[in-house]
């Protein structure tokens, strides 16, 4: 996997790794904790709660080297994730551009009823045409503990009880970190398994390893098309996993952690949502223990040099193939991209934050012939 160099407006990246949460659980150890005080410290810091309660107070239980060292580490923990600027939408989500400790910058989406949206890398290679992100191609991972602490930023504004793991980057790419950060919210972060949403455009070891986890995630599969060859083009980098060999093996892992498999569907006017597409949805998901989420694409500001190949249909058209989905028998939301209104689609912000002027990959809209 190639990686590009940084332009010149990118952040100089720091090539020292990131630390992971297994490293802070080290530098605990490293100042007295036992494995009984470390569940105690980070759940303070996952939460954003005090040591101190009611019941106990930290200098009954915490040994006094890690009590006089909890302030400096929980300020370097602290600088893993800050916000560079905060976007509100009218639909009571918010976008926040996060800068990490190497000056780069990542996105994360407050959502409405107490969600986050966060993501795993910085960039992406599977290089979808209809998204930003992958257009620079993939910078970095984030570690483990980069993204938990976009959850810790985010509850310093507000709850955080849903944490979907579908911003920039491709969670199955960086598995080992994602993993490490689920089991930690789910064992210590006060979020139900079900709540922690794993998103990929499939990937074989997916679904080798989740069901393995502790925690297991729900999982959300990125679908966009029901025809091998469009999504090729769609997904170009993506595993060469056929549409209905994704659903079946979405289906095995739905049926064992109980719950459904949330399908994504990027509407992209004349592209994908055509009747020969609802009825391959509903051929595919006939019977299955499934979700069709259909997204209308979230059109891409440009520099007015080219204009975004890729529009969204008509909010009726879109209602149309919800409901024709329904009367066969496909469980369907029709939902809005958070943040459209402030033209947050992943990807956006980081790229005008750098004063990118981001242009369509090659394989635009005439590599998508109309089915």
């Amino acid at each position: 996997m190639n990686t590009p160099c940084l332009t010149p407006r990118d952040p100089r990246a720091n090539l020292r790794p990131a630390m992971r949460l297994s490293q802070l659980r080290q530098r605990l150890r490293a100042l007295g904790a036992a494995p009984c005080h470390e569940g105690p410290v980070l759940r303070a810091w996952l939460k954003g709660a005090p040591l101190n309660t009611q019941r106990r107070r930290a200098e009954d239980f915490l040994p006094l080297t890690l009590r006089e060292g909890l302030p400096g580490l929980f300020a370097e923990w602290q600088g893993l994730a800050r916000v560079h600027s905060e976007h509100p939408g009218a639909d009571g989500s918010a976008r926040l551009l996060v800068q990490l400790a190497d000056g780069q910058t990542v996105e994360s989406v407050l959502l409405p009823k107490d969600g986050l949206c966060v993501s795993t890398q910085v960039g992406c290679a599977v290089g979808c045409v209809f998204c930003m992100t992958g257009r620079a191609g993939l910078l970095r991972q984030l570690s483990s503990a980069e993204i938990v602490a976009q959850v810790v930023l985010a509850r310093s504004r507000r709850a955080v009880k849903k944490v979907v793991f579908m911003g920039m980057g491709e969670p199955a790419h960086n598995l080992e970190n994602v993993l490490e950060a689920i089991d930690l919210l789910g064992q210590e972060g006060g979020i139900g398994h079900k709540n922690l949403v794993f998103s990929t455009v499939g990937d074989r070891r997916v679904f080798e390893r989740l069901p393995q986890e502790r925690v297991k995630p729900a999982l959300a599969l990125s679908l966009h098309t029901t025809d091998m060859d469009l999504r090729r083009r769609l997904l170009p980098k993506a595993p060469d996993i056929a549409p209905a060999e994704l659903v079946e093996l979405g289906e095995a892992y739905a049926r064992r952690t109980g719950y459904p498999i949330q399908y994504q569907w990027t509407l992209l006017e004349g592209i994908n949502d055509s009747d020969g597409e609802l009825a391959g949805i509903a051929r595919l998901l006939a019977g299955k223990y499934a979700v069709m989420n259909l997204i209308p694409y979230n059109s891409v500001e440009g520099d007015g040099s080219e204009v975004d190949p890729f529009r969204r249909p008509s909010w009726a058209r879109a209602a149309e193939m919800a409901r024709t989905l329904h009367r066969r028998g496909i469980l369907t939301k029709l939902r809005h991209s958070a943040g459209q209104d402030v033209e947050g689609g992943c990807g956006q912000l980081r790229a005008r934050a750098l004063g990118v002027a981001e242009r369509p990959i090659a394989a635009g809209r005439e590599l998508l012939p109309r089915i």
